[in-house]
């Protein structure tokens, strides 16, 4: 069941307000618990609240701290943006939206609405979200100053936005449409859109248009004299009193703003009494402009008044005033009752609400970004907490990762390795580390030595093993580093920064060993691409599996795949697709594809399949178009070591993806090899996979 939609908007001043309130009340009317979420909001003064979350939680009343329902303002956002850390945005904006998705049913986000910004900043910064966010959105357009062929066409080119970078669309919504034109909007609507998008119309309703007595005061720096209590009235126009009283009288509107100088008492007392006859429109203020205030008497006869409306001055004169109140934008906020009313009243009344909320209910998202991914997993780490040995203290890149993972707090550790020649490093490297929160060990010098040397001697003694060669080995970290994850005093290890493979994996094979029913340990890298996350195995270490190893590599990445949140789709690749190719490398590939399918019915996998095959929805279906994994294939299996290190390699260099990995497969307990050639992250990254491999023993 989908937990969340996303609104978004074509342009500014779309009236996305209106679609926010009407689709919260119908989920509460559905699920117990809803949240509401703005990643970027515009600037507001200190000590004051966004509008939209204030109106939201307000007038629903939900348990929600304002502070926790956004995670940018414009400026804010602006200025990252402009630095080039939009990695940095999108990880805040996860993290915010999380937290509060774990405390609710269902989510309400609303996207960004930038005045002057731009509409391509705003739709892509928006496609981005709600990308990363991994929930489908509701585009909202306004038709307002736009023939029928022009409305249709921008909200195609926004549908299409969101598609292309596979955000699903699961409803398009026209509002401020007229409404004698609803029907012809609708159907011009549907017959550009695919079927299965929901349509809905809004019409232009005119008093929502209308800003308050509040909102104009806000805007041209007012001070409300008299009616506080009546500072919501909406007007519908304004009319500057000039002309002498008798005259004015017959340019009175039903909730007009009368804007007149402060020393006009004949209109002001005119106005007033026109508010209170039968005979004339009533008017939902007055405007006292050039600093002017009324006489005494005239000021004492206004308060002595039974029926009174908003009174405001300012010191600007008729024209500037005029000017300003003008180009007065109306929004929503939480003291306008009316408006928010109308608002609901005008969903309810041209929305199919049983049909949308199916739509929403009924969504299941089946991709996740590299930004979600490695969101969850820092979170599942933290989450239950393991302990981490690193043996290689004598390498900068673990020492600083090292630091950051304390500073995160994510995992405990312990370093390997003299310690004060890591204190030495630490200050060289002028980092903020405390050493209170990791424990160095020297092995030789350990109080553990001894008793892992005899351990190992132990379990190795029927191989020929001496207690002499026992303590010589026991001297070297990695297998000091093992024998703490053997002895439980480690949960696992992460190692190869400065070592080989086999130097790091050795010592796990001889006494840690495989789970039982595995028979060969094998390795995945989680490929962070530009809009998914794909396994790759085995890249690291089984040079020229046979096809049973074949099968079982694939077999245990797609249990990985699934345990970190990845549905498997296995593309077990070759040079050829199907029955096409012939040749010992096809064969076995397709042999290894049967024994998969013979084990694990349960499992999706095609193969042979070519790599262009396995991840291009158009090559896929035109090569294999029965199949449910060619061109949406997420774990793919090569078919020896040459082929994988080589593909990963490639596309890390030639994407910019993130590798994370290798991951080993298949031993009791979790040990992980580095490159050599690892960066930071790919340590930082390392460490967080093996506390959560160690979550499942």
């Amino acid at each position: 069941m989908n937990k969340a939609i996303y609104i978004a908007t074509s342009e500014p001043n779309s009236g996305k307000s209106i679609v926010s309130l009407g689709l919260m009340r119908m989920l509460l009317g559905k699920t117990a618990k809803v949240g509401y979420f703005r990643p970027i909001i515009d600037d507001v003064s200190k000590g004051k609240k966004d509008n939209h979350i204030n109106t939201i939680i307000s007038h629903f009343d939900l348990d929600i701290n304002p502070d926790d329902a956004f995670a940018y303002t414009r400026s804010q956002f602006i200025k990252k943006r402009n630095k080039g850390k939009e990695g940095e945005i999108i990880d805040t904006i996860i993290e915010k939206y999380k937290a509060l998705e774990e405390k609710h049913d269902f989510m309400l986000v609303e996207g960004s609405d930038f005045s002057g910004e731009g509409v391509a900043i705003e739709l892509d910064a928006n496609i981005l979200i709600a990308k990363n966010l991994g929930i489908p959105a509701i585009i909202v357009s306004s038709g307002v100053g736009k023939t029928m062929d022009e409305f249709i066409g921008d909200l195609c080119l926004a549908y299409d936005s969101f598609k292309d970078r596979d955000v699903e669309v699961l409803a398009v919504i026209a509002n401020k449409v007229q409404e004698v034109n609803i029907q012809m909007v609708k159907e011009g609507v549907q017959k550009n859109i695919p079927k299965n998008v929901f349509v809905g119309v809004i019409p232009m309703i005119a008093s929502l248009k209308n800003p308050t007595i509040k909102e104009i005061a806000k805007s041209i720096g007012a001070e409300v004299l008299y009616g506080k209590e009546f500072i919501n009235n909406q007007s519908s126009s304004f009319k500057v009193g000039a002309m002498q009283l008798r005259n004015y009288l017959t340019y009175l509107e039903e909730d007009c703003l009368i804007i007149t100088p402060g020393d006009r008492a004949d209109i002001i007392l005119g106005a007033l009494q026109a508010n209170i006859s039968t005979n004339y429109p009533k008017i939902s203020g007055i405007v006292l402009t050039g600093g002017i205030m009324p006489e005494d008497s005239i000021l004492k006869l206004i308060e002595g008044l039974s029926q009174i409306v908003p009174i405001l001055t300012v010191s600007e004169g008729t024209f500037e005033v005029a000017n300003k109140i003008g180009a007065v934008r109306s929004h929503m906020y939480a003291g306008n009752k009316k408006k928010i009313a109308t608002s609901l009243n005008t969903f309810d009344k041209f929305i199919e609400v049983d049909a949308l909320i199916e739509k929403l209910i009924a969504f299941q998202n089946v991709g996740m970004t590299p930004k979600m991914f490695q969101y969850n997993l820092l979170k599942r780490a933290k989450n239950h907490r393991k302990h981490i040995v690193l043996p290689e203290g004598n390498d900068d890149r673990i020492i600083i990762a090292a630091c950051r993972l304390i500073e995160m707090d994510i995992v405990d550790l312990t370093i390997l390795g003299s310690k004060t020649n890591i204190e030495y490093k630490i200050q060289q490297l002028g980092l903020h580390f405390d050493l209170d929160k990791v424990q160095i060990i020297n092995p030789i010098e350990s109080d553990y030595y001894s008793d892992f040397s005899n351990t190992l001697f132990e379990l190795r003694k029927d191989k020929g093993l001496t207690i002499d060669v026992a303590e010589d080995l026991m001297g070297d970290v990695s297998y000091f580093g093992t024998m703490m994850v053997y002895k439980g005093l480690a949960d696992g290890m992460v190692s190869g920064a400065a070592h080989t493979t086999q130097h790091t994996i050795k010592p796990a094979l001889q006494f840690i060993k495989t789970k039982p029913g595995v028979s060969v340990v094998s390795s995945i890298f989680f490929m962070c691409l530009e809009d998914r996350v794909s396994v790759f195995g085995d890249c690291a270490i089984n040079p020229n599996p046979t096809a049973e190893q074949l099968s079982e590599i694939a077999i245990t990445s797609a249990d990985s795949s699934m345990n970190f949140g990845i549905e498997p789709k296995i593309a077990m690749l070759s040079y050829s697709s199907g029955e096409s190719g012939k040749g010992a490398d096809v064969d076995k590939v397709r042999e290894a594809t049967e024994i998969i399918r013979r084990k694990r019915p349960d499992l999706k996998v095609e193969g042979p399949i070519q790599y262009d095959a396995a991840v291009d929805a158009r090559i896929g279906k035109s090569k294999m178009p029965d199949s449910e994994v060619a061109g949406q294939a997420n774990v793919l299996i090569f078919p020896d070591l040459n082929t994988g290190n080589n593909t990963y390699k490639a596309v890390q260099r030639e994407t910019g993806a993130l590798a994370i990995g290798p991951m080993l497969q298949g031993l009791n307990k979790p040990v992980n090899d580095l490159s050599r050639g690892c960066t930071i992250d790919d340590i930082f990254n390392t460490v967080i996979l093996t506390a959560i491999q160690a979550q499942d023993l």
